[in-house]
Order: C-alpha cells, then structure tokens, then sequence
C-alpha cells in the first residue's frame, strides 16, 4: 500500500505470535532478543539481564489516539520478560522512553542520562540511577557506562536539550556490548571505540533517516551505520532502530535493504551486520 502523494509504502500491521525467550546462553556468550525498534532484552552468560528502552506501548507519543503507531507487534510478550536487573534508558524522546511499559515492568532499577529522573518520578516511577557522560555504575558483575551521543531530547515544545541523551557500553567479565540509543553519525563513535572498544557486540541503528538534509544530525542511514560499526569496533553488529514505527519518510522496510547493500559495498558478510527479526533471540559470541 503507498501513502497518497508520496510513494512511500505505508506501514501494514505484521503480528505474529510473540516468542518466548531461550534459556539463558551458553558460557561467554550473549543472548539478544529483539522486541522492537530499540528494544532489546539482553542476557550475559553468569551476567545480568538487561533491558533496553522498552516501548510495548501501541503508539510511541503523548497520546494513546494519535501519533506513530506500531507497524509490528512486540517480538516478545512483556510477560513473558524473565526478571531484569537493570532497564538501560537511552533518552526521553516517546519512542524511547514509555510511561506506560515502565509502569507495567514493575519499577526495576533504570539507568539513564542526567535530568531524566525527574520525568520519571512525575509519573511516579522512582527507581532511576541518573549519568552524566563517561559516568559509570554496576549492575552485579557488570559495568555500565553512559556514553556521549550525537542527537537531542524533548517531550513536548518547551524542554528541548534539558535532559541527556547517549548510549551505554556493558562490560562483563565474559566481554562487552555496546547500546547506541539513538545517534547521529560523528567523531564520538571512534573515540568510544578507542576508549572502550573493541565491542565484539554493537546494537547499532540503521533507521528514521529521510530526509537527509534534515534528519542527518540525529539519526544515522545504513550507509554511516556500516562506517558507525568499523569506527567503534565492533565485530557483530546488531540493527535496530528500524521496521517498528513509521517516524520519517523512508519507506518502513527500506532500511533494511539499503543496509545490505551498505553492507555488500563495504565487504561485510551478512553476520557481520544482522537485521534480527522480530522475536528472534541471537546468541552471539563475545
């Protein structure tokens, strides 16, 4: 189905049924579940299980009748989730951060950029730990770092840039993985690639990217997200950030292809730069 006007396929409504999550990996290994967009359950092997921006929520907006609505249901139920030591919170933008699924998780511990707890605690949510850049905490065995981004905050017209944004590197003792959140491409991702990497991990976004004289501050084509993986480091990178709601003018399955062809530019083979599908859990090696 085409948009009127534009060209630009519609996103249709795909559910399929929601899988349950494997048990937990094998030693040294890391086992990434995609739920949606740039939601992701994670579980290191004799590490914690960790939860990434979590939207279960139909609309990614203000509202519960207006605004982006999901072309695909949650790749897994969120009852389903086993139990998560820590949510990492990447920023507050509607499509990132969810009331609505924070209330249903049962207020685990969030992690988070500066100046997002008090959005939080508004909607009575109280379990958040708050980081500057570089900063870091642990979660049991693990380091988490919050790590600069390239991109912006806002939940209505008046806040723009007044609380954090960024991504996170979890290191384990079984080895590291690397969250973007959301991102432009720029110079920050090789200096956390020189500061933290190598990441034999990186979930990495590959969409919300057109039109590109508009959107290239804040987010990332397939073409710099390929570039993106070389300068942090990372052996297996992981899309994201894609196929869920229809945010920008690119059709809602054409990053995906355009990162094979990014990918195939590059010389990359398929498992180096994965587009899960919906509910499938990769367990991947460190």
């Amino acid at each position: 189905m085409m948009r009127e006007g534009t060209g630009t396929p519609w996103p249709r409504r795909v559910t399929d049924p929601p899988e349950a999550p494997p048990a937990e990996p094998p030693p040294g290994h890391a086992a990434i579940t995609f739920v949606g967009h740039a939601t992701f359950l994670i579980r290191v092997a004799g590490g914690p299980t960790l939860l990434t921006d979590p939207v279960w929520s139909e609309r990614c907006s203000p509202f519960t009748f207006l605004g982006p609505r999901r072309a695909r249901a949650p790749g897994l139920a969120l009852e389903a989730l086993p139990p998560v030591d820590a949510v990492l919170l990447s920023h507050n933008h509607y499509d990132h951060l969810d009331v609505a699924t924070l209330r249903r998780l049962g207020a685990p511990r969030i992690i988070t950029g500066l100046a997002n707890a008090p959005i939080l605690a508004r909607n009575g949510i109280l379990a958040a730990e708050e980081l500057d850049w570089w900063q870091e905490t642990r979660v049991g065995a693990a380091t988490v770092t919050y790590l600069p981004a390239r991109h912006f905050s806002a939940r209505g017209i008046r806040d723009r840039g007044r609380s954090l944004w960024g991504g996170f590197a979890v290191r384990t003792p079984a080895g590291s993985l690397f969250f973007a959140g959301d991102t432009a491409y720029g110079g920050h991702l090789r200096e956390i690639g020189e500061a933290l990497g190598p990441f034999p991990i990186g979930l990495i976004p590959i969409g919300a990217y057109e039109p590109r004289w508009f959107m290239r501050a804040v987010h990332m084509n397939p073409e710099e997200a390929v570039r993106a993986r070389a300068d942090l480091g990372v052996r297996t990178a992981v899309a994201m950030h894609f196929g869920t709601f229809k945010l920008t003018q690119e059709g809602i399955d054409e990053p995906a292809r355009a990162l094979a062809k990014a990918r195939a530019a590059a010389g990359l083979a398929e498992g180096d730069f994965i587009v899960p599908r919906f509910g499938q859990t990769l367990v991947l090696p460190f």
